[in-house]
């Protein structure tokens, strides 16, 4: 979405379009169920458990934490990440209220 078609919509919209973005790929969402398990995680640790380089995993990162669903810290010469809990809580309330949406809408189509 070009940055002057974003302005059009509402904040929540681009929230949750960021939120659909950062989902859109099973790494990602591989990446998120192991920083959910094991509550943090090295890049290193993360390069292990998946079968994806270590350029390829820290790009996924990026897209997570531009997203603002993660965070990491660094630490010498590793960065250790973990699930940003008021983000994550907060994309939740946010897909959340997508949902809720549809079904008081009832919509039937065709």
């Amino acid at each position: 979405m070009g940055a002057s078609k974003a302005e059009e919509f509402t904040v929540k919209d681009n929230r949750i379009a960021a939120y659909a973005k950062a989902l859109a790929h099973p790494a990602r969402v591989a990446i998120l169920q192991l920083l959910i398990k094991r509550q943090a995680c090295i890049c290193g640790d993360i390069v292990e458990e998946l079968p994806l380089s270590q350029s390829t995993v820290s790009q996924h990162l990026k897209e997570l934490k531009a997203a603002g669903l993660i965070k990491g810290d660094i630490d010498g010469a590793s960065i250790c990440y973990c699930i940003d809990e008021v983000a994550f809580e907060k994309a939740i309330s946010d897909l959340n209220s997508l949902a809720e949406n549809f079904r008081a809408a009832k919509v039937k189509c065709c």
